[in-house]
């Protein structure tokens, strides 16, 4: 384990930029966000970010291909560019729980060559939660937000900023900051994990569990009548969908430039009414069929095809963002049996 002081944490980020793209949670109008690092950038305390950083691997939109004609020849150009190395610090456990979930999506057979080449290229250093809120949840999926995975794991205490390598990428870059940072023991963070953890332990979600849901119990759950109630003040807006770090779905699409067709992707949503539409319609006609299979999904589906994980991460952003308040807390609460009295 090495460390650094909190006031030469600029140096380490300045080392980690000669040698790759560096991107950074920080504050702005609307929260916090991931930007690119660059002299004078200041990293935000916040506990997340409010969008993922999914999208350094999933991005929202992408162009997939181009398709020119000329006569009866058609032209199939790949729209992908040259990607380079980059760093995303300062994931915390939740953010990164969640590539596991999507690489289980797009890592396996067959492949999806877009999102491995960004995977192939990304390193991944996380910082550990001190000041976890009343929205958080992870501990409810096995995740311990004082102990982060990733390729290099950070603790950030008042003095200094404490590194430890998970990966060979981890190890890559720790050998990179070698020269700015010094070794350490462990006693520090070990004393911040014990703060943390006593401090999940206390929050208002710390008795929520996975207890009623995952692999086999589609048959029980399917026509439980509560989903009636759950769905009816859902709007369908999807922004749950969209703050989510694990949500993986798409649509693709056409785009006439004027010189031939650009086939892209972005992100779509199963709260929507036209999601999975086909020429025989939509196979899912009411809101409640649609909530239904995004909370089915996650609590059921993906774990019955992925070895038990969910497909929740507890990072609480639907809690926070959801304009009615309707979220995956309410529905494993009531679904599962703990609804509230």
């Amino acid at each position: 384990m090495r460390k650094c002081s909190i006031q030469a944490l600029d140096t380490v980020f300045e080392t980690i930029a000669e040698a790759a793209v560096l991107y950074l949670p920080v504050d702005g109008d609307n929260g916090a966000s991931y930007k690119k690092w660059e002299k004078g950038t200041v990293m935000s305390n916040a506990l997340n970010t409010v969008r993922s950083p999914k999208d350094f691997f999933f991005p929202q939109s992408e162009n997939l291909m181009e398709f020119r004609t000329s006569g009866k020849t058609i032209e199939v150009i790949d729209k992908r560019e040259e990607k380079e190395d980059f760093v995303v610090f300062g994931v915390r456990a939740c953010d990164v729980k969640s590539f596991d979930i999507l690489d289980r999506v797009f890592l396996n057979e067959p492949c999806d060559s877009y999102y491995a080449d960004r995977r192939e290229h990304g390193t991944i250093v996380s910082m550990a939660c001190t000041r976890p809120v009343e929205t958080c949840f992870c501990q409810t999926f096995g995740i311990d937000a004082s102990n982060p995975a990733g390729d290099l794991s950070c603790w950030k205490t008042e003095t200094d900023v404490y590194f430890q390598a998970n990966t060979e990428k981890g190890e890559k870059l720790l050998a990179a900051i070698a020269g700015v940072t010094e070794e350490s023991d462990d006693t520090a963070v070990k004393a911040q994990q014990e703060k943390t953890r006593e401090i999940m332990k206390k929050l208002p979600l710390a008795d929520l569990t996975t207890e009623g849901f995952g692999a086999g119990k589609t048959a029980e759950l399917f026509n439980a009548p509560e989903w009636k109630e759950l769905s009816q003040s859902c709007l369908g807006c999807g922004t749950c969908t969209f703050v989510c770090p694990t949500c993986q779905c798409y649509d693709i699409k056409d785009f006439k430039t004027g010189k031939g067709v650009i086939r892209f992707r972005c992100w779509d949503s199963c709260m929507y009414s036209d999601f999975t539409k086909m020429a025989h319609g939509n196979p899912r006609l009411s809101q409640l069929e649609r909530f239904r299979q995004r909370f089915m999904h996650k609590l059921v589906y993906y774990p019955e095809n992925n070895d038990g994980v969910y497909s929740c991460v507890g990072c609480g952003r639907c809690l926070a963002k959801c304009p009615i308040s309707m979220n995956i807390v309410k529905v494993m609460r009531t679904i599962g049996g703990k609804a509230d009295e």
